[in-house]
């Protein structure tokens, strides 16, 4: 099987990597791709936005199956045009891609297939705004409507930076924002693998968005993740699929856009039992890392069982036993305004530490060749072992061997956990 995996980042550096190793896979293809993709798959330039441009290196290199990485090529349609060219694709068509593209959308799905969720307002204007903050009371949770990069949300008990981030939103070219409750309780994520009828969940995980120790700063694109989460209800996923996932999946077939791909749900574990605070139409980043790096399933041939509507005969997911942890470097200055251009040591070292891979997400190679950040976020370093404590030591051993000046990266990414400090409805 010769797959093609778009994107050039931290979560395509852990697709490119457990699609290499199913035995079923002679060649990946990387477009863009980045400098660690590059040691494992063929990188290519590319528009990853273009879709014809997508099908035709695809029909160039001869692949089996396309596999689409972040959410705007799947929500600009990408997956519609390599499927019209004969492709079989994971990740949804650019109607089905919605679910991310929208959450006003996303929450008119969870309605009709009566999904538990928080409660929200949709709101094009400032006056609307001011009625739902009253409504919902504190803190807020202010969403942009459309694609943010996983930046688009404040929470916040100040009404101000509620109505500053609220202006900004409907600023944008949408127009449009949610206001939701606030939801109490441990956030988990779960990756759902659909075939556009039959569900099936990859292991859950956790994933921590501010950029500070304890939880503290701005929100992010995500500062670290782990898995499983040893303090979760037993069966968990399970009734994430029952209630959640299939019913969506149902939904969206209903409605003439059947959803092929990978469904993460956001969902607090609340004092009122589960609820969903967020879709997303792509592997989360970087908690889909630390989901993929436990599967032992051969992922290529998951990734197109669901591409080709096979899913119900590919049989249970397979995870290992051990533990993940993720823990991602940033540069200078992320989020606001991140520097670039800083030269990247260690990383050799690191990856000799036993259990320890690092993935690369905003690097590149300058002029002389050397290595360099090129995003705000840098590297992740994801780490398994026999338990939480060992992941942890191993993720942080590595890190610790790694420079980059001015970087910074979260020191209590699964301490709590680790400690057995969770708890539930809290």
């Amino acid at each position: 099987m010769k797959v093609l995996v778009l994107g050039s980042g931290a979560r395509e550096h852990a697709l490119v990597n457990a699609i290499a190793a199913d035995p079923e896979v002679d060649a990946v293809i990387a477009a863009p791709g980045n400098p660690g993709i590059d040691a494992t798959a063929l990188c290519v330039p590319l528009d990853i936005l273009d879709g014809e441009a997508v099908a035709a290196v695809a029909r160039t290199h001869e692949v089996d199956l396309v596999v689409i990485g972040p959410e705007a090529p799947l929500v600009a349609g990408v997956a519609d045009v390599c499927r019209r060219a004969g492709f079989a694709v994971f990740g949804p068509s650019g109607a089905a891609a919605q679910l991310e593209g929208s959450k006003a959308y996303a929450k008119e799905v969870m309605a009709a297939a009566e999904v538990p969720t928080a409660r929200a307002h949709v709101c094009t204007t400032m006056e609307q705004v001011e009625s739902g903050l009253n409504a919902l009371g504190a803190p807020h949770v202010v969403k942009a409507d459309g694609l943010a990069a996983g930046k688009g949300v404040v929470v916040t008990d100040s009404r101000d930076e509620a109505l500053a981030h609220a202006a900004a939103c409907l600023a944008r070219p949408e127009g449009r924002l949610v206001l939701e409750e606030y939801l109490d309780g441990p956030e988990v994520s779960v990756f759902c693998i659909s075939d556009g009828t039959t569900v099936v969940p990859l292991a859950p995980a956790q994933d921590f968005k501010r950029v500070g120790d304890d939880d503290a700063g701005p929100n992010t694109g995500g500062m670290g993740a782990y898995s499983p989460l040893e303090w979760a209800p037993t069966g968990l996923a399970d009734e994430v699929i029952a209630r959640v996932a299939q019913p969506t999946i149902t939904e969206m077939r209903r409605r003439g856009t059947p959803f092929v791909g990978v469904l993460y749900i956001g969902v607090a574990l609340s004092s009122r039992g589960l609820r969903v605070f967020e879709f997303n139409v792509r592997f989360g980043d970087p908690d889909g890392q630390a989901s993929i790096a436990r599967l032992e399933t051969p992922f290529a041939q998951l990734l197109h069982a669901a591409a080709t509507g096979a899913l119900d005969i590919f049989g249970p997911l397979r995870c290992s036993a051990d533990r993940a942890v993720a823990v991602v470097l940033t540069a200078k200055g992320y989020p606001s305004t991140p520097r670039t251009g800083d030269r990247i040591t260690g990383l050799d070292a690191a990856a000799t530490v036993p259990g320890v891979t690092v993935l690369h997400a905003g690097t590149a190679l300058d002029e002389t060749g050397a290595l360099v950040s090129s995003g705000g976020r840098v590297l992740d370093v994801v780490a398994v072992g026999s338990d939480l404590a060992a992941a942890r030591s191993a993720a942080y051993d590595a890190m610790a061997l790694i420079e980059l000046d001015g970087s910074h990266h979260r020191s209590d990414i699964a301490l709590k956990a680790a400690r057995g400090e969770i708890t539930i409805g809290a």
